[in-house]
């Protein structure tokens, strides 16, 4: 079956070796070697993640391997990618502990951010941060209509309210947490970009939300304080639009699994939402 995927890959590319890595609804993850040997990454996108995945590639390219991979070449749905290391910055939590692995995600994000102190010109075609809201709004309305004041209607009031004050707008990775951040040979570097424009804080949103599988770190009101505590001192930015950000975008993770009809994940996100709610009425 892998011989018969890798010779859909361009012929020019002469890859070899295919091993699946993933499969999901938006791509088809192979690592290839290169002529030289050297390993890299076949992502074949799916007609879904043509539509959602394509900015990413435009993140990639703005960057030009500073931070994050490179794209090395694209024809079609198919994307010959750098390959990133197998070491997860979520296998680095786990072995050295959530404030080791905050740290270098801190790095990870000053280094992103450099970017755009060179006066490189942003990509045009990213997605605004306020259209990645669109299903938070959506639920909140909802449910302003059936006359309910749920957290779905809170929390769309604060993102509107961060989204109309957004600060230092840039290209964003739009998904960046611990498994989209890997080590290898150039050190850690960021994969899986979404490619979105907006306030950066979003992208520290995700950490407040993951490890995914780590409801002790994600339920912890002293973790989130402390990580919103390190972020503001090291992005130089309010802890509360911080905590905003991570909390809304708890809020729409719950609003997409609500539309899924996943209420038992959406109920986890709510809790995430909650418990950095709590942190905020503090403040």
């Amino acid at each position: 079956m892998l011989d018969a995927i890798a010779e859909t890959f361009p012929a020019e590319w002469k890859v070899s070796s295919p091993e699946l890595v993933a499969e999901t609804a938006t791509s088809r993850i192979v690592k290839v070697r290169l002529e030289d040997g050297a390993p890299a990454i076949v992502k074949h996108l799916t007609p879904l993640g043509m539509r959602e995945e394509l900015g990413g590639t435009r993140y990639l390219e703005w960057h030009d391997g500073k931070g994050c991979i490179r794209l090395l070449a694209q024809r079609g749905n198919n994307l010959l990618l750098e390959y990133a290391g197998a070491r997860t910055l979520l296998d680095h939590l786990n072995e050295h502990g959530d404030d080791a692995a905050t740290q270098v995600f801190v790095e990870m994000f000053l280094e992103l951010s450099q970017t755009k102190q060179t006066g490189r010109p942003a990509p045009q075609d990213l997605i605004p941060l306020r259209t990645m809201f669109s299903g938070l709004f959506t639920k909140a309305e909802g449910d302003r209509k059936r006359g309910v004041r749920s957290q779905f209607v809170e929390a769309a009031e604060l993102a509107d309210r961060l989204l109309n004050d957004q600060r230092d707008v840039q290209p964003l990775h739009g998904d960046l947490h611990h498994e989209n951040i890997l080590y290898g040979e150039r050190g850690w570097l960021v994969i899986d970009p979404k490619g979105l424009m907006g306030d950066p804080m979003y992208d520290a949103a995700n950490m407040f939300y993951n490890p995914l599988d780590r409801d002790d770190l994600r339920s912890s009101e002293s973790r989130a304080f402390s990580m919103a505590q390190t972020f503001s001192h090291a992005f130089n930015r309010d802890i509360t639009t911080i905590l905003g950000f991570g909390m809304v975008h708890a809020c729409l993770s719950a609003s997409w699994h609500d539309e899924d009809g996943n209420l038992d994940e959406s109920k986890r996100s709510i809790g995430v939402a909650e418990a950095i709610k709590r942190v905020l009425q503090t403040i």
